[in-house]
């Protein structure tokens, strides 16, 4: 099947992190996604965030080879770009330059900080984005140091999730307009978006400026990890009255507990309780006494694990594609599922085919190789 978003061509300039995800997430639902490469290279079956896409390789420090993405940008309906404010117009390819060529594109910048403000130009990683929301401060336990959340928070959830959104969100308004814009996607909007319900239970009243001491944070104790008898954890998120009540009474806890599930007075004494009570048995013990049920708890499991679980098993959640384990394409669509995936290609393995399919003639083609435009 060509997926839901067949049709849709998409140019991506090379780089690393959430851009390229958006690039794959993309390409996965069928886009054509053409990746701009800095050089060519050998292969790379395993390389997860280039499968389903095509590779051009070019030297875009010559003019002949901006000409030559100027042929492919001309074609596209969308770019996406994760370079620092004002690379793309120092390599003779900003919005201006692009926009002209093809009105009806949409251009997709994502950085970290956002094309301006006083840190724009500076350098930065998702644990500095997720600190300057103030998300980061609500992560980790009392009185010890903040928990780096991996590169999930910003770089994949502020960062690619956000840049998929605008970039459909401005076809969506193309399609009625018939023009093209530029979307700044910044990793720190999109955290701040993100957190609006922390800022709206703080509003309230309902969260507290102590880590480990609200209902989401590790603080609750029926919202938290517990290490089982075998040293491995499950993980507890018995939140609504009828789901804690499944899990006190299957652990074999004191039902008394229910009547005071948000009582915040008896919280850390009862976490000690529970921490105790849940190294009694081994983490698939535990799974086996709430398999089937509506407690909300889970074993807590490797990335390898994850791959042979029976519910991620029975999902088809992981399969193999050049020889590596990854993620199937997600969301799941029943009338135009997305196909199955491809292996990355080598760089610059597609470079002749592509410019051919934007319209550069074998001539210019021939003129653009002996220039040193293709790499």
């Amino acid at each position: 099947m060509p997926g839901p978003l067949e049709g849709l061509k998409l140019i991506e300039m090379a780089g690393i992190g959430p851009c390229p995800l958006a690039g794959q997430l993309m390409a996965d639902l069928g886009a054509e996604v053409i990746v701009i490469d800095r050089k060519s290279g050998g292969e790379r079956p395993s390389d997860v965030n280039n499968r389903n896409k095509k590779s051009v390789a070019l030297n875009l420090k010559t003019p002949e080879g901006v000409e030559a993405a100027l042929a492919l940008i001309a074609s596209a309906d969308a770019l996406i770009e994760g370079f620092r404010p004002g690379v793309m117009e120092r390599m003779g390819l900003g919005p201006d330059v692009c926009l002209a060529k093809n009105p009806g594109l949409v251009f997709g910048r994502m950085t970290g900080w956002g094309q301006d403000g006083p840190w724009s130009q500076m350098a930065g990683h998702d644990l500095n984005y997720v600190s300057l929301t103030g998300a980061l401060g609500m992560m980790g336990k009392k009185g010890q140091e903040p928990t780096p959340p991996l590169n999930l928070v910003a770089d994949y959830g502020g960062g690619t999730m956000f840049l998929i959104f605008g970039v459909l969100s401005a076809l969506w308004e193309r399609s009625k307009s018939g023009k093209g814009q530029v979307v700044d996607v910044a990793m720190i909007d999109g955290v701040a978006a993100m957190t609006g319900i922390f800022r709206n239970l703080m509003a309230a009243g309902r969260w507290g400026p102590e880590r480990e001491s609200n209902m989401l944070d590790g603080g609750a104790p029926y919202y938290r990890c517990y290490e089982t008898k075998d040293g491995k954890y499950i993980s507890v998120g018995s939140i609504e009255p009828q789901f804690h009540r499944e899990m006190i009474e299957k652990a074999g806890l004191d039902p008394a507990d229910n009547e005071t599930q948000d009582d915040k007075a008896v919280w850390e004494k009862r976490r000690a309780a529970y921490e105790a009570h849940f190294r009694t048995k081994t983490r698939d013990e535990w799974e086996a006494i709430y398999a089937g049920g509506d407690s909300c708890v889970a074993p807590v499991l490797t990335p390898q694990e994850a791959e042979t679980h029976p519910h991620n098993v029975a999902r088809n959640a992981y399969l193999e594609v050049g020889g590596a384990t990854m993620a199937s394409p997600a969301p799941r669509f029943d009338r135009t599922p997305a196909p199955t995936p491809k292996p990355a290609r080598p760089m610059g393995a597609d470079t002749e085919a592509a410019l051919t399919a934007a319209g550069v003639s074998a001539e210019d083609l021939a003129r653009l190789k002996s220039a040193g435009a293709l790499s």
